[in-house]
């Protein structure tokens, strides 16, 4: 046996030191230790808020900060308090507060994904559907031959002008054989409203005669020999193709040009590259059709110099809406034919067609196109 100091006591006491007093816990804690640590504490905690004990950690502070100096350096001086100044001074130097109204820019378009724009084109096209359902093409005609000529005349001019112009020309020179074999001179005072009636003279005898020779007076069906034709590009070609051998075509004029840039579908001003790109949004079937009502919706409601917005049926899905007159009532003004009123640009349109005819060119009798109704 050992002569050990410490002994041990009945169950649930404490251990018991050498000297005989109950110095540790049930917890094993010693309470010695505990108040050591209290008492030392609280002294140190008291000294460090008298001003005494500030100043010394000052000074210590200040004594590590010249240590840190490297030999031949200078302390960084400290900035200068700025000095306060006072409520009476600070009200007189504020600039006073303005509420500032933060508007969005016209036609801000906001960050679309591809999928995104693809859903919201091909909604605007099922809403122009039911605005426009008698969609045509605006352009009076009773044959292709007719169809491509008023086509070629249209560049450059209404085709209110054309359908006034047309009646006259068509009267005397019905077939591709007729009008090949033309004095220059005579077709050129025929066709004078339409403007740039010397190119466009060259134009259509030029194709007239290309009919005779090379198609035998047919117009043809296929793109590629359209374009071959004098003053035939592919807006013209897909009028044709569309409208009278049903062969799907995006007819890229200046109205479908503006909207499809408005309406968010291409960045583009080249006519090859928007019908490229409008034509990989929406399905093949589509492409004539659609033409018609962006047409449509271009001469009636979004015009180039002021859209009446106000009056658009489509302004949700517009993300240029703003850059017209979105006033509801001065909108309504800026509405052109059959949605202001007005007469519409065919003499003769189709039978489904909710607006007035137009009238002929003053002081010309109606020709021989304007007795029957132009085939869509």
């Amino acid at each position: 046996m050992s002569n050990s100091p410490v002994r041990t006591q009945a169950k649930g006491a404490g251990r018991v030191s050498a000297e005989g007093n109950s110095a540790v816990g049930e917890r094993g804690v010693s309470k010695r230790s505990k108040a050591a640590n209290r008492d030392d504490s609280l002294p140190v905690e008291r000294a460090a808020k008298t001003p005494a004990a500030k100043k010394a950690t000052a000074a210590k502070k200040a004594t590590a900060r010249k240590k840190a100096v490297a030999p031949g350096e200078t302390a960084a001086p400290r900035k200068a308090a700025a000095p306060k100044r006072t409520a009476a001074a600070a009200k007189k130097t504020a600039a006073p507060k303005k509420a500032v109204a933060t508007v969005a820019p016209a036609g801000a378009r906001k960050a679309e994904s591809r999928l995104g724009m693809v859903r919201r084109a091909r909604r605007i096209n099922r809403e122009l559907a039911e605005v426009y359902p008698y969609a045509h093409p605006e352009l009076d005609f009773r044959n292709p031959f007719e169809l491509l000529v008023a086509t070629v005349l249209s560049a450059q001019t209404t085709d209110l002008r054309v359908n006034q112009t047309t009646p006259a020309l068509f009267a005397r020179y019905p077939t591709p054989e007729d009008l090949a074999a033309a004095v220059p001179e005579e077709v050129e005072e025929l066709i004078r409203p339409t403007g740039f009636f010397r190119a466009k003279t060259k134009s259509i005898m030029g194709l007239a005669a290309a009919l005779r020779d090379d198609f035998g007076g047919e117009v043809p069906g296929r793109l590629e020999d359209l374009v071959k034709l004098p003053g035939v590009g592919r807006k013209t070609a897909f009028v044709v193709l569309g409208n009278v051998f049903g062969v799907p075509g995006i007819t890229v004029d200046t109205h479908f040009m503006r909207l499809a840039r408005r309406f968010g579908w291409t960045e583009s001003d080249d006519p090859v590259k928007i019908e490229a790109e409008v034509a990989e949004i929406f399905p093949k079937g589509d492409w004539t059709m659609l033409s018609h009502r962006v047409i449509f919706h271009g001469r009636r409601i979004c015009h180039a110099r002021k859209p009446a917005c106000g009056a658009c049926p489509i302004t949700p899905l517009c993300p240029a809406y703003g850059e017209g007159e979105t006033d509801p009532e001065k909108a309504r003004k800026l509405l052109k034919y059959e949605k202001g009123g007005f007469p519409g640009q065919r003499l003769n349109p189709p039978a489904d067609y909710p607006g007035r005819p137009a009238p002929p060119a003053p002081g010309v009798a109606p020709g021989a196109a304007q007795n029957d109704t132009g085939a869509s």
